[in-house]
């Protein structure tokens, strides 16, 4: 029986997962990375890392299904977005990668905005710092020696792919996200990356999610004992396959993805940009799909934060918090702690807590982080509102998407209902090894990526609909007026 690989480069860990051709998860393995700040605004990862922590995870796939694992036929690739990988003319980093919530590059960003207006609507989004072109600008500027040594640019799950194939190729769905690629004809764009600089010699080939990019190199399929011409998938950026792993590939499916970062993604059949409201629209990494999203830099991180800054668990915080939850909180809590994207683009913004008092409790601080993210969500649905694109049911996926709870607040926050999925945490990993099926049997996108059993539907609950609206607008004035302060004394 054929099976398959889906391996998710994101931030804070590695997650591999071995399928059957049932799409049932046969095993998985998760390893965790770490993320170096060296200053302000920076944020790195060593791509060895990566490399080093995919083959402690197949290793350990290896061990846990020794007989389906020497049966793999494909290996999809997903991956964190965005991250700049920048090699030399023997495919060696240069430096450590720039990860997606690196926050150096705002005044490249703006510059390439203010300069290059009429690239936008092609790029499908405007310029912000987390993209990889302004990283490069930033580089130019600030690191010229390396960037006259640059001779590819590849993205983190493409330097996998490298390391298992040799080759060097993306996606649609990923280099979507760079700001160099022209979303409606889904091929690079010379003026996007003239404005930086750059040629097609510095980019990648391109091919779709679903198709083959390449096979095994000889040692690496000796390795592991696998078979010389396993195919390698083209993949896609995390919150694509995190839609294909939800079924999601049809006009209008929607879904809320809370991983590290946290996104608001509706699929689209045709590119549907919309640049002034901030909302990201970018190839799907299936072929003839665009999708809309709001990208947030904060999800499931938070609650992460204030566990570890309590020294408490987090499943025993969400029980104690859900049995003393009530109503909604009476502290806000502004969850930028890596700054933010959608919709404000603003890197220098940070995590605050409103309202404290002596009588504030742990609880209390824990309910206030879930419908802080909960409440930029709902400034994400505006935003595609904003865009004309209406929400009407939202699936829910990634890490957050475990907590019954959190999913509940979702739901009477954004007034609509919540969608919880069997085997949701496995999002993007999921999606990439049905992709891998793709490229290696040919079948159509439709048989292959349907939605999974649904646990459970959340319905709003129309009295606590009533109580968060105005908790929400006083989200949105403490962001306004808390704003000047964030760059206050900042050069």
């Amino acid at each position: 029986m054929p099976h398959y690989f889906g391996i998710d480069i994101g931030t804070s860990a590695v997650k591999a997962i071995l399928v059957d051709e049932r799409q049932t998860v046969v095993a998985e393995a998760d390893v965790p990375l770490q993320v170096s700040r060296p200053q302000e605004l920076w944020s790195e990862q060593d791509p060895e890392a990566w490399w080093q922590a995919v083959q402690a995870a197949l290793d350990q796939l290896r061990v846990a299904a020794g007989a389906a694992f020497a049966d793999v036929r494909g290996i999809g690739l997903s991956g964190q977005m965005h991250g700049a990988v920048l090699l030399d003319g023997n495919n060696r980093p240069l430096r450590p990668a720039i990860l997606w919530n690196d926050g150096r590059s705002f005044r490249e960003a703006q510059e390439l905005g203010a300069q290059h207006p009429e690239l936008s609507r092609a790029m499908g989004v405007v310029p912000m710092p987390g993209f990889t072109a302004p990283k490069l600008a930033w580089l130019a500027r600030h690191e010229p020696e390396t960037f006259r040594a640059v001779r590819k640019v590849i993205l983190p799950k493409d330097y996998i792919r490298l390391k298992l194939t040799g080759d060097v190729v993306t996606e649609m769905s990923d280099a979507a996200g760079t700001w160099w690629l022209d979303e409606a004809r889904r091929d690079w764009s010379d003026a996007a990356l003239a404005a930086t600089g750059l040629t097609r010699d510095h980019m990648a080939s391109l091919v779709e999610g679903s198709q083959a990019s390449g096979t095994l190199r000889p040692e690496i399929a000796q390795r592991w004992g696998l078979w010389s011409d396993v195919v390698v998938a083209g993949g896609g950026g995390d919150a694509a396959t995190g839609a294909v792993g939800l079924g999601a590939i049809e006009d209008g499916s929607a879904f809320i993805s809370l991983g590290t970062s946290g996104q608001l993604f509706v699929t689209t059949r045709g590119f549907s940009p919309a640049p002034e409201a901030l909302v990201h629209s970018f190839c799907h990494a299936v072929p003839g799909r665009w999708f809309q999203m709001a990208a947030m830099l904060n999800g499931a991180s938070c609650l992460a934060w204030v566990a570890n800054l309590l020294k408490r668990d987090i499943g025993e915080l969400l029980r104690e918090t859900e049995a003393t939850y009530r109503r909604p909180s009476t502290i806000l809590f502004l969850p930028y702690l890596a700054g933010e994207r959608t919709p404000h683009n603003d890197p220098y913004a940070r995590g605050v807590f409103f309202g404290l008092s002596p009588e504030t409790r742990q609880t209390d601080l824990v309910q206030a982080v879930l419908e802080g993210v909960a409440f930029s969500f709902a400034d994400a649905k505006q935003c595609l509102e904003q865009a004309g694109t209406p929400l009407t049911y939202a699936g829910i996926i990634g890490g957050g998407s475990r907590s019954e709870f959190w999913a509940k607040i979702f739901a009477s926050v954004l007034n609509v209902p919540m969608v919880r999925y069997q085997g949701s945490d496995k999002g993007p990993a999921f999606g990439a090894a049905r992709l891998a099926r793709l490229a290696t049997t040919g079948e159509a996108p439709e048989v292959v990526c349907t939605a999974p059993n649904i646990l459970e539907t959340i319905e709003p609950e129309p009295h606590l609909v009533d109580l968060y609206c105005p908790r929400v607008d006083m989200f949105r004035s403490l962001y306004r007026a808390l704003k000047p302060e964030f760059t206050r004394g900042i050069s």
